[in-house]
């Protein structure tokens, strides 16, 4: 049920028949990617960050579904660290105090028990980084993370929603087929468990409402969409479809990501009630 909201393709990107056949492939990737974080909560490195060409400044896609599964593993008493270009983390400091942030600068890899990606780019065949028109990105990017975690046996989560980020290597077939640009553009990198969504933030929410089904307990509650937004637009990130410095993400305006917020915590505390 989640994993079909988290897809609901408002901004009309076409990732419709790509979540169909992947949902064919790997119908309970939601709830594996859910279980996974569950089990491995205790020191969680987070990832994201995606510079928009040509500008190349950070979206708003990502960071935000990144800080409310801090705080989700915060919540659960686990440790949580973020990982992120210089522009990001400058953009989230004025949450540091209310959420405890800590950031990573040069982790050790092999010292966590799962790693996240959240609107990370991922490189294409060509070992390049490309945006969902085939514009190449430039900035820092963080492949290197999955492949030490893949090295270590760190379990993964890739969080995605265009096929050109972190994880989606997972369905690259799937991206060449349906998405514009595929076969340019399709992320070769993998991860362990992959969660495909109309938005990346919203494939945040959904692992996060997910994992409150299996655990009794809502981590989304009192998660405030508009106000983290709008904070990190302040500080400098822009809308990744727009491409302007307004308070909405991938093109969809601000009021349709508190909704969908409010409807995920709604089944999520409706569910929990019937317990």
């Amino acid at each position: 049920m989640i994993a079909h909201l988290i897809n609901t393709d408002v901004g009309g990107r076409g990732v419709g028949r790509l979540y169909l056949d992947y949902r064919r492939r790997d119908f309970n990737f939601l709830h594996n990617s859910a279980k996974l974080f569950l089990d491995n909560y205790g020191k969680v490195l987070i990832v994201t960050g995606f510079p928009i060409p040509p500008m190349n400044v950070p979206e708003t896609d990502g960071p935000p579904g990144a800080l409310a599964l801090y705080r989700a593993v915060r919540e659960l008493g686990g440790e949580a660290e973020i990982l992120a270009q210089e522009e990001v983390i400058n953009a989230m400091i004025p949450f540091q105090k209310a959420l405890s942030l800590r950031f990573a600068g040069e982790p050790d890899v092999s010292s966590y028990d799962l790693v996240i990606f959240v609107e990370t780019p991922g490189k294409a065949q060509d070992g390049n980084h490309y945006s969902m028109s085939g514009l190449p990105v430039v900035g820092e990017t963080f492949d290197w993370v999955a492949e030490e975690a893949k090295e270590h046996g760190i379990p993964t989560i890739g969080i995605g929603d265009g096929g050109n980020e972190i994880g989606m290597g997972k369905v690259r077939d799937l991206v060449v087929r349906y998405v514009p640009h595929g076969e340019n553009i399709a992320s070769t990198i993998e991860t362990d468990e992959l969660i495909l969504s109309a938005v990346s933030n919203w494939g945040a929410y959904g692992l996060i409402a997910q994992a409150s089904l299996e655990l009794g307990k809502n981590l989304l509650s009192g998660w405030e969409e508009a106000f983290v937004v709008r904070l990190l637009v302040e500080s400098g990130l822009i809308d990744g479809v727009s491409k302007k410095r307004e308070v909405s993400v991938d093109g969809i305006p601000i009021e349709v990501h508190v909704a969908f917020v409010k409807f995920l915590n709604g089944i999520v505390e409706f569910n929990l009630s019937k317990v």
